[in-house]
């Protein structure tokens, strides 16, 4: 399955838990300074470890960058920095990458990192990862080893994605040796490694003290996980945690307005709140039906009354920080009369399935409000997530409408896989897209605007706004990132002063 990336509320603590035990350092017995740790609030715990088997965004979130390095890495502003690789070429046809890699890194094993672990990590996306998007590497004809410290992949035509696609979870360098139990070892080459793992409750990720690079600030950081908002923010309060990674209740704000105490950090993800609607069966493969809710929802309406206003209405599967990105907000404006129109007078009742995060259950009130004044009545069933969402909805298809957030970057090209959950099936639009890949840079951005044109028109699914990054934290915690655009919280700016 394609990557589907989901603000997630599973498992979590108990209030009276969240509570105790702060995510300070303090003092030691007889006054030693203790080592600096820090405690995160996150609602998307990990049902494993391995992000190659499993679906969702809350693995690579905690690990990516943080355990698990890749050749390259995707900065905030959107651009590929070197890694594991210390720099690569880009041969003249550019179907060839020649990869030079550092020098005395090793995985947290002690096993050393070489070109052969590129090979290995590289060729087994293709051979041993479950998910659909491994097809992003089929553009990879093959990986060679020239010396210890240089790999070669060289393209089966070139590729405007691939480069991006090796700053993912794709390009993930793993240890020959270490990859036996990836649901519970992870063994990479990063800041940090896994220090324990008590499930429904929380993550520590302990400093790996023999990394290549520019050793963490931090001791430890703990992910704790809650099931709500209120118990998250209340852990803030009362010291249980340092950090709210993203703000489930952004009407709760007003209770960290105190600059002396608090900081609020708001930015932008690349995180599209989607409306889903199965385009496999009625009523939503007649494209007049998906229409007409498109019409029916007024955007702004539901994005002041879900979240507080707190976000960016976009009309499309392309973010801001995308170079295509094209304001289609306008391509659907609220208008009940056009949808009853469409709907030539008809009525329907469709299953709205959806997960049990904050955002979903709060959007899907709305939609439902509003697609009931224009004769559609969408019985809402949340869903417990991951488990449920992803058999019943993700796997199986069984619905009519979800409301799910899609936090990959550059995802797009989903909807070009008619199997995936939306069932959107339009062989234009992937020829645009494989004519984005293989063209020049202006060509890309040409082609994929005028996919997204038409997956607007077609009406594939309703973007219902663009999910903001807001964390909230102690004052004193520095290297909070601005921005979410990449798949990982990346913990590796992150001290306490």
């Amino acid at each position: 399955m394609r990557r589907i990336g989901i603000w997630i509320a599973v498992g979590g603590l108990l209030l009276v838990t969240a509570a105790c035990g702060g995510g300070s350092g303090g003092s030691g017995t007889g006054g030693t300074p203790k080592a600096q740790s820090l405690s995160v609030g996150f609602v998307a715990e990990p049902a494993n470890l391995d992000f190659t088997a499993t679906e969702g965004a809350a693995i690579p979130q905690a690990l990516l960058v943080n355990v698990y390095e890749g050749l390259v890495k995707l900065d905030q502003d959107g651009t590929i920095k070197p890694l594991l690789a210390e720099k690569w070429t880009v041969s003249d046809d550019r179907r060839t990458y020649t990869f030079t890699l550092r020098k005395g890194v090793t995985f947290n094993g002690g096993a050393p990192f070489t070109a052969d672990d590129v090979v290995f990590s590289l060729d087994r996306v293709r051979t041993d990862w479950k998910l659909k998007i491994k097809a992003q590497f089929d553009v990879i004809d093959k990986v060679a080893k020239t010396d210890d410290t240089t790999a070669v992949v060289t393209l089966k035509q070139p590729s405007n994605g691939f480069l991006y696609a090796l700053a993912t979870r794709l390009g993930a360098m793993f240890s020959r040796t270490g990859v036996a139990d990836l649901a519970n070892k992870p063994v990479g080459t990063g800041p940090y490694t896994l220090g324990a793992w008590k499930r429904g409750e929380s993550i520590r990720l302990d400093a790996n003290p023999s990394y290549w690079g520019t050793k963490p600030a931090l001791s430890a950081i703990t992910l704790k996980y809650f099931k709500d908002a209120t118990a998250m923010n209340n852990a803030l309060l009362t010291g249980g945690i340092d950090v709210i990674s993203s703000v489930q209740a952004p009407e709760s704000l007003q209770q960290f307005a105190d600059p002396n105490r608090f900081q609020t950090v708001e930015g932008t993800t690349n995180g599209e709140v989607v409306l889903s609607m199965n385009n496999a069966r009625p009523p939503f493969d007649d494209v007049k039906a998906r229409q007409a809710v498109r019409y029916a929802i007024d955007h702004k309406a539901l994005l002041d009354t879900a979240w507080a206003g707190r976000g960016q209405l976009i009309g499309s599967m392309v973010p801001p920080t995308d170079p295509w990105y094209e304001d289609r907000t306008g391509d659907y404006p609220y208008d009940p009369a056009k949808a009853k129109e469409l709907l030539g007078g008809k009525t329907l009742t469709v299953k709205m399935r959806i997960p049990n995060l904050p955002y979903a259950v709060a959007s899907a009130q709305v939609v439902k409000s509003q697609l009931a004044q224009v004769g559609i009545t969408a019985d809402i069933e949340p869903l417990e997530f991951p488990a449920r969402w992803l058999d019943v909805v993700f796997k199986q298809g069984d619905y009519d409408l979800s409301i799910i957030n899609h936090v990959e970057p550059r995802d797009l090209g989903i909807f070009a896989d008619k199997s995936y959950y939306f069932h959107y099936d339009n062989p234009e639009f992937a020829k645009l897209l494989a004519s984005a890949d293989s063209g020049t840079e202006q060509q890309q951005t040409d082609d994929l605007k005028k996919a997204a044109k038409l997956l607007s028109d077609d009406a594939a699914a309703d973007w219902l706004f663009l999910f903001p990054n807001l964390i909230v934290a102690k004052k004193g915690v520095t290297g909070l990132p601005k921005n979410a655009i990449a798949e990982s919280f990346d913990f590796t700016g992150l001290a306490k002063q």
